[in-house]
């Protein structure tokens, strides 16, 4: 890897831990958040080796976006596929789509997401009680398509052990002013006996969003103007006026609606409950109105009598998605005292899932369906001080895409694992932990036939408390990966993506071996930690510019759209995420203050010399936040470097610097409802700044929102 990257953090570590060191004291406790995702006995995230998030409701409701991806992207080590408000997936590391496994309470999400960044995930948090991320591999646990991590969002629906009080509510609305929008949920339980009911409701209602100046970015102007300068004088006007779109991302709309219900049995030492959950969506695809514009243009050449009511109802006629998903969720667990058998926990999922694809007001274009069921059975045990757990896993899934857009046929999908994980206490201070796991994985398409592929994970790590406070871990792993049935057997055009695709059913799957070394410190007022990764590819898939063969020859374009080539070649990933809190609960002006602040670098590059496209930046954030009592406030901060390195045919991206405010009033403290209720007001993005995530494909046609001030109220009672 680059040397300038060793001295990046190196330079950033020093940043960030040169004040909490100068105060060190003895050990504190150790944190209980607990983390219920992974494989083997729940954990503490300070016990655990890779850098692990778990996000309350509370900040949950703070960060919430339109999308998940969105919701996460402040999150050390996290960005987003944005594309607009739909639709967007975490980005972990630098890897992304078919690399992130995204979870429905420990249960993949069984939508059609990792097929495309305009396909949104169907969960998006605006019900979660809590939401987990696991950076780098999580393979051991749910197999190779967590080779990135994973994030799992966790609703509550079926509760494990029983409430405190017979009757809660929890909810909150809000109003946002960058895309004139609402946003409200509410949660109600209530319980009798050993009988608990969980029903909930959620919705959005986003109108298209503001943009701070050009919809296109500078440099993808500058690359149409040098391409278009020899155009005539009247082509190049009638271009230049169809790009002047400022201000507001036309066609940027998102509404949703998400309801669902779950009942559980609760007993002294087991649980078994039942959930359903239904979502829908409708969310315009922006980015797009360019090529549906030249379309109608050619059509009015050859229908001149019908030329002013086409061009009055374009507008009208731009694309937009309807998603349904219907999913059911049996899970249950029992402690057990039978010998070495300590627990046995299962989840079995089914969902129906279909989006389709409108090129204008009741014109559908492409449908898409994803019917699936997913299974998971564990055994936790014990052997003197090794604790460990074994399971098997299964998936079958059917994807099938039917339309204009049916870049890939159906396709079936079925996997079957095993996998065991063990840990072992050396001492009070000490662990080591390793496991195994075995994949098999049999994807069968339509048209081009059957591939199989026989799978194995392994890895292996251990951690050490040592004195003052400081804790030190180290893992090792390896992953192997099947290709998904986009990489295998796409072959069509995407206009969301403006891309034709072409996979390669000769794919051979992709092995990652990943190093981790994590370094933590933490007395009662600071903490500093630090997680450095390599992550070493063979036979690493990515998407690029290329050619195919019509009509015997050699062509870049298809459809009127560039070819892109599913390849595979090595890769090699490096960074770190390093983080610093420091905690003041008797300070300036009689406040309790918390100053945070993280820094994510990730560089890739394949084994050719060129770099692995749509990587994050090198980013920074900062928060700063003082609680009165009756009222608190928070200043927060992101800058990002220029993204300089994109990877073939991807333009470079410009960096940024936003800020944001937040100020609550804590109605609990007043006496009105339970803990976490509040009146809020926060502005993000106050500077009004242009953002460009340099990991969506949309990067140069589709900005994120400019300035937001969003007011709102959480009650819970």
């Amino acid at each position: 890897m680059k040397s300038h990257i060793s001295r990046r953090v190196v330079a950033a570590s020093l940043m960030l831990g040169v004040s909490p060191l100068a105060f060190a004291q003895d050990a504190p406790e150790t944190l209980d958040t607990v983390i219920v995702t992974g494989v083997g006995p729940q954990r503490d995230t300070d016990e655990m080796v890779g850098n692990v998030t778990a996000i309350n409701r509370g900040e949950i409701i703070e960060k919430l976006s339109g999308t998940l991806g969105d919701t996460l992207a402040g999150e050390a080590g996290v960005s987003t596929t944005f594309f607009g408000q739909g639709a967007s997936r975490p980005v972990l590391r630098g890897l992304g789509a078919e690399r992130v496994l995204v979870l429905t309470n420990g249960i993949g999400a069984l939508d059609a997401s990792a097929a495309s960044p305009d396909h949104q995930v169907a969960t998006d948090g605006i019900d979660a009680e809590k939401i987990e991320i696991l950076r780098g591999p999580a393979a051991l646990a749910y197999g190779g398509q967590a080779i990135g991590g994973v994030v799992n969002v966790i609703d509550g629906l079926i509760v494990e052990s029983l409430p405190d009080e017979p009757v809660s509510f929890e909810g909150f609305a809000a109003n946002n002013s960058v895309n004139e929008g609402t946003e409200a949920g509410g949660k109600a339980r209530f319980a009798t006996g050993p009988l608990v009911l969980t029903l909930s409701a959620s919705a959005r209602d986003f109108g298209d969003y503001d943009i701070p100046g050009f919809a296109e970015s500078s440099a993808a102007r500058a690359a149409e103007e040098a391409e278009h300068e020899e155009e005539s004088e009247e082509e190049h006007e009638e271009h230049e006026e169809h790009e002047e779109v400022r201000d507001t991302m036309e066609n940027s709309f998102l509404q949703s609606e998400t309801y669902s219900a779950g009942i559980s049995w609760v007993g002294e030492d087991a649980f078994l409950g039942f959930a359903l959950r239904q979502q829908m969506s409708s969310y315009g695809v922006s980015g797009h109105e360019h090529d549906e514009h030249e379309e109608e243009e050619h059509e009015e050449e050859e229908h001149d009598d019908e030329d002013h009511e086409e061009e009055e109802s374009h507008e009208a006629e731009s694309p937009f998605i309807d998603l349904e998903q219907t999913r059911y969720d049996i899970r249950g667990g029992a402690k057990l005292d039978a010998g070495p058998l300590t627990r046995i926990s299962g989840n079995l999922s089914y969902a129906d899932y279909e989006h389709v694809e409108f090129e204008g007001p009741g014109e559908p274009g492409t449908k898409f369906t994803t019917e699936g069921t997913e299974g998971r059975l564990e055994l936790g045990h014990q052997f003197g001080e090794i604790e460990g757990a074994a399971g098997v896993q299964f998936l079958d899934k059917d994807f099938s895409a039917d339309g204009d857009e049916a870049f890939l046929t159906p396709t079936s999908t079925k996997t079957f694992g095993a996998f065991v994980f063990e840990t072992l206490q050396l001492d009070d201070y000490s662990v080591l932990e390793g496991g195994l796991r075995f994949d098999s994985t049999e994807l069968d398409n339509d048209v081009q036939g059957e591939r199989s592929f026989d799978l194995f994970s392994a890895s292996a790590g251990g951690h050490r408390h040592v004195a003052s406070g400081w804790w030190i871990g180290g893992q090792v792993s390896y992953t192997e990966r099947a290709p998904n049935e986009s990489e295998l057997f796409a072959d069509g055009p995407h206009l969301a993506t403006s891309q034709y695709q072409i996979g390669d059913s000769s794919l051979d799957k992709e092995k990652g071996t990943n190093i981790e070394a994590s370094l933590r410190w933490e007395n009662d007022l600071f903490s500093i930690s630090g997680n450095v990764f390599h992550a070493d590819f063979d036979g690493f898939i990515y998407l690029t510019p290329g050619v195919a063969i019509e009509d015997g020859l050699e062509v870049d374009e298809l459809d009127e759209l560039p070819v892109f080539l599913f390849q595979q070649q090595g890769a090699k990933f490096t960074g770190a995420e390093i983080e610093a809190e420091a905690r003041f609960p008797e300070g300036l002006l009689g406040a309790s203050w918390v100053t945070s602040a993280s820094l994510d670098i990730v560089e890739g590059e394949l084994d050719d010399g060129n770099n692995v496209p749509y990587l994050p930046p090198l980013t920074f954030h900062a928060a700063l936040d003082a609680d009165w009592g009756l009222w608190s406030a928070g200043w927060t901060l992101t800058a990002a470097a220029d993204q300089d390195d994109p990877g073939a045919g991807i333009l470079p991206t410009d960096g940024y610097v936003t800020t944001g405010l937040r100020a609550t009033i804590d109605l609990a403290e007043a006496g009105f409802g339970k803990d976490g209720t509040q009146l809020f007001v926060e502005g993000r993005n106050l500077t009004d700044e242009e953002v460009r995530y340099s990991t969506s494909v949309l990067k140069d046609a589709v900005p994120a929102p400019g300035r937001n001030i969003r007011m709102g109220i959480r009650v819970s009672f």
